[in-house]
Formats: C-alpha cells, sequence, structure tokens
C-alpha cells in the first residue's frame, strides 16, 4: 500500500514540477498588480471610489480571452519560432508584461489616470495571454495520470505569485513609493522567461489535411475558424439550458467579485496599515484560502459537485455578513483575523467546486477553448459589472453596502435549484464517459 504512495509521490520530483511552479508563479503574479494592489495604489493617490470601481473595466480582457484563444491556441509566432508554438507565445506574452508593468510604474495615476487605465489594459491582455498559453503548456506537459499533480503544483506557484504582489507589495509600499513597487514587480517577470527559455516544448499534435483539400488561403481560414471557434461553441450550445447554465456561470461568484474591488479601500477607512493588511489579509488570508480549496476539493469528493456548489455557494453569501461585523468593530485587529478566516475559507471552497463544476462543462475534444470562454464569461462579473461598485459604496453605508453583496448570492443559487430539478447540468458526455473510469 504505502509502495504505491511512494511511487504516485515521485511525479513530484520530476524537473516539469519545478517548471510548473515558477510558470505557476508568473501566472499569479500580474493578477492583484490590475486588482487589489492596484485598488489601494488608487487610494493612496486619491483617487475616488467611483474612479477605482471605474478602473475594473481596464480588466475586461480576462472576461475577452476566449477571442483570441484559438489564435494562441494554433497560431506559431514566426520571430519565436526555435522556442516551439507554446514557448514562443508564453515569451512574447511575457515581454508585452513587462512592458506594460513598466508603464504603470511610470504613470502618476492622480495626475495622469487615463495613461495609466491605458497601461493597466495593455498588462492584462498581456496576462490573459499568459494564461491560455500556459494553461496549454501545462495539459500537454503530463499524461492523465500526471495532471493532478501537475495542476497542484502550478496552483501553488500561483498562490506564491499573488503573495508577492500583494503583501509582498505591500510591505515594500510601506518603505517605497509605488511607482518603485511596480518596477519591482516588473523585473519579477523576467523569472517567467528564464523559465521558459530554459523549459521544453511539449509534444505538438500535427493537424494533418486531408488528400485533395485546396491550400487556398480562403480555404485554410474557413477551416481554421470552423475547427477553432464554430465546433466548439455548438457542442456547447447543443446541450440543454446551456443559456441558463452560462447565466449561472456568470452569477454564481458575483457576491464575491462585486465585493473585492471596495475591500481594500474598506480596510483603509477602518483605520488599518498597510503593514497589518499585508500581515493579516495577504500572509494569513492565503493560508485560509488554501485550506478552504483542500476543503473544497474534499466536499467535491465526497458529495460530488452539485451538491459542493450548493452548500459553498450558501456559505459564500453567508461569509460577507461577517465584513458588517467588520464595518461596526472598526480598527480591530483580532476581528479582522476573524473577518478574512472566514471569508477566504469560503471563497476558497467555493472557488474548489467552481472549477471542478467549469471543467466538467468542457468536452475534451475542445478543452482550451470551451475553459476559455467559461472562465472569460465568469469574469464578466468581476471586470464589468463589479465596475459600479465604487457608486453603491459611496452612496450607502459599508454595512449597508455588504449586506447588498451577501444578497447578490441568491440569484445563482435559484438557477442552481432549477438545473437540478431539470437534471440538467450541461456535462458533455464525452467527458462524463472519461470521469467515470
Amino acid at each position: 500500500m504505502f509502495q504505491k504512495w511512494i511511487e504516485a509521490g515521485k511525479v513530484y520530483c520530476d524537473r516539469r514540477m519545478l517548471v510548473m511552479l515558477l510558470l505557476g508563479f508568473s501566472s499569479g503574479l500580474p493578477y492583484l498588480l490590475v486588482f487589489g494592489t492596484f485598488s489601494l495604489w488608487l487610494k493612496d493617490a486619491g483617487v475616488s471610489l467611483a474612479a477605482i470601481g471605474l478602473f475594473s473595466l481596464a480588466r475586461t480582457p480576462y472576461s475577452l480571452k476566449w477571442l483570441w484563444s484559438p489564435i494562441v491556441d494554433r497560431v506559431r509566432l514566426p520571430l519565436f519560432g526555435r522556442l516551439g508554438r507554446r514557448r514562443g507565445w508564453a515569451l512574447c506574452a511575457q515581454i508585452g508584461l513587462f512592458l506594460a508593468l513598466g508603464g504603470m510604474s511610470v504613470t502618476n495615476p492622480a495626475l495622469h489616470p487615463w495613461h495609466m487605465a491605458v497601461f493597466a489594459f495593455l498588462t492584462v491582455v498581456a496576462s490573459a495571454t499568459q494564461d491560455i498559453v500556459l494553461d496549454a503548456y501545462r495539459i500537454e506537459s503530463f499524461n492523465n495520470r500526471e495532471q493532478g499533480a501537475g495542476v497542484a503544483v502550478f496552483v501553488l506557484g500561483y498562490r506564491f505569485g499573488t503573495l508577492f504582489s500583494g503583501a509582498g507589495a505591500l510591505f515594500m509600499a510601506a518603505v517605497l513609493p509605488w511607482e518603485d513597487v511596480y518596477k519591482i514587480m516588473a523585473c519579477c517577470v523576467v523569472i517567467g522567461m528564464i523559465t521558459v527559455l530554459c523549459a521544453k516544448e511539449p509534444p505538438e499534435i500535427e493537424i494533418l489535411r486531408p488528400r485533395g483539400e485546396k491550400k487556398s488561403f480562403f480555404a485554410r481560414a474557413v477551416r481554421f475558424l470552423k475547427n477553432a471557434v464554430y465546433n466548439p461553441l455548438a457542442d456547447f450550445m447543443g446541450r440543454p439550458h446551456w443559456a441558463l447554465i452560462l447565466m449561472f456561470v456568470f452569477l454564481y461568484r458575483m457576491s464575491d467579485a462585486y465585493m473585492a474591488p471596495m475591500a481594500y479601500p474598506f480596510y483603509d477607512d477602518m483605520g488599518f496599515s498597510k503593514i497589518e493588511i499585508a500581515s493579516v489579509i495577504k500572509v494569513y488570508g492565503v493560508i485560509a484560502t488554501v485550506v478552504g480549496t483542500l476543503v473544497g476539493g474534499l466536499l467535491v469528493s465526497r458529495f460530488g459537485i452539485i451538491k459542493s456548489l450548493l452548500w459553498c455557494g450558501v456559505l459564500q453569501g453567508l461569509s460577507n455578513l461577517i465584513f458588517v461585523w467588520q464595518a461596526y468593530a472598526g480598527h480591530n485587529i483580532y476581528v479582522l483575523m476573524v473577518t478574512i478566516s472566514i471569508e477566504n475559507i469560503s471563497g476558497g471552497m467555493s472557488t474548489a467546486a467552481f472549477v471542478a463544476y467549469l471543467s466538467s462543462l468542457c468536452n475534451s475534444a475542445y478543452t482550451a477553448t470551451q475553459y476559455a470562454l467559461l472562465s472569460s464569461f465568469m469574469s464578466l462579473a468581476r471586470d464589468v459589472f463589479a465596475a459600479t461598485s465604487g457608486f453603491v459604496a459611496g452612496a450607502i453605508s459599508w454595512a449597508a453596502f455588504f449586506v447588498l453583496t451577501s444578497l447578490m448570492s441568491v440569484p445563482a443559487l435559484i438557477i442552481l435549484l432549477y438545473l437540478v430539478r431539470k437534471r440538467s447540468f450541461g456535462e458533455p458526455k464525452l467527458y462524463k464517459a472519461s470521469a467515470n473510469k
């Protein structure tokens, strides 16, 4: 028995795991630099809450990455030909990320908000492109038995990346100007570049052209659009209640997504220093998130995806009410520790269940494109609708704002209960056949 566990654990000693850890770090690094950490910089610069909320619109490429994912998936970049298709796109995206973060680091958001918005937008475009290609690289680097270990190590690296750009950035901002902090973050992109240059290109599957097929540009373009765009969409839209499933995907994380842009301004209004925020929210909070994710995974394994979605969704909505207590407690570090623990554990649990559900929706023939579509649609709640959060927070009290965000979890739960009643969860037959093995 123990011998089997030892044999299974050997995969973690593979050189590819170090590559996954570093690439995960590279993927997680930019996220908070255009999200939570960025919001605090804007607050320090004197930008209004309404404007901070509007800056969420700069993150819309995360929601639209499915539009160019077929190109990243199938086109080889000519200037990076020696690296291969996957590593070429990864290095190109990282170069763009380095330049965009560098642009943010030399821009004053109070004096030049539009310039900052453009650089933030370009940062997100580069980051989203990197996510597309690194997801494909990870999947193609492992066989089916190794996928779980590869995902676990990649996510661990991602957490390190968000920890560094979150807690690390806040610690630095306590002694350095924000501009210098972002220069340091831009330099950290080099870690991903070196990893890509040292890593191996995964095996590439060649798509053979049928005999007698015309080789004209028009014929190739039509074939590309059909295989890369039409077929994945047609497959998904052929399932019962597909529009309702998309609405559920959009709404499930709405309560957390709507609250997120206002979290750092709320902590600042409560009187917490950058050191306190970094220590409790980012370090302690990341640990709580990891615990919640593990618990969520156990729930999915024990009770299945749908039941886990339901109970984690309820807990996710209720956890926002703990911020009402924090609003009345004010600057109380112990209350903050409890608040962040409950919020991040519930968030980790719901994330685990939700990612499992999104994965179950993907046909194995179109995994990359369909997952990019679903994850992009999910992030619409975070990047577009949440842009109005600053106006709402500025018009009502903090306590009322958090009660409102808690109620935003109800529509998704109603849709889920309806899908349960109809026994229509959207999984493709091809996926279910492989999942039951």
